[in-house]
């Protein structure tokens, strides 16, 4: 189970959350050091944040699927990137989460 993360000033909107992405690797499988410019972003972070959920037609909240601190998976150009405090978050739909790892 992923580490709960820790709380952050920006509270996401409707179906939108706050992921924190984690380290880029630093070696390929091989054991080759990749420089900054060859690093791609990874697609995987730590949920931080929820918002209050899509509504519905009806006038419900739809629940989450995922929770705060869930390790996730996500597509690659997903979501808005955002700094706060020095740290780097994206604000994305649930829609963008393809799984939770653990």
């Amino acid at each position: 189970m992923a580490k709960t993360a820790k709380k952050v000033a920006i509270r996401p909107l409707g179906d939108k959350i706050l992921v924190r992405r984690v380290e880029a690797a630093e070696t390929t499988a091989g054991g080759i050091v990749l420089p900054d410019s060859a690093k791609e972003k990874p697609a995987e972070g730590v949920v931080v944040a929820l918002g209050e959920g899509k509504l519905l037609e009806n006038g419900e909240r739809k629940p989450f699927a995922v929770k705060e601190g869930d390790r996730v998976l996500f597509t690659s150009y997903a979501g808005t990137d955002v700094e706060w405090n020095g740290e780097e978050y994206l604000i994305m739909s649930e829609d963008d989460v393809l799984g939770i790892l653990g």
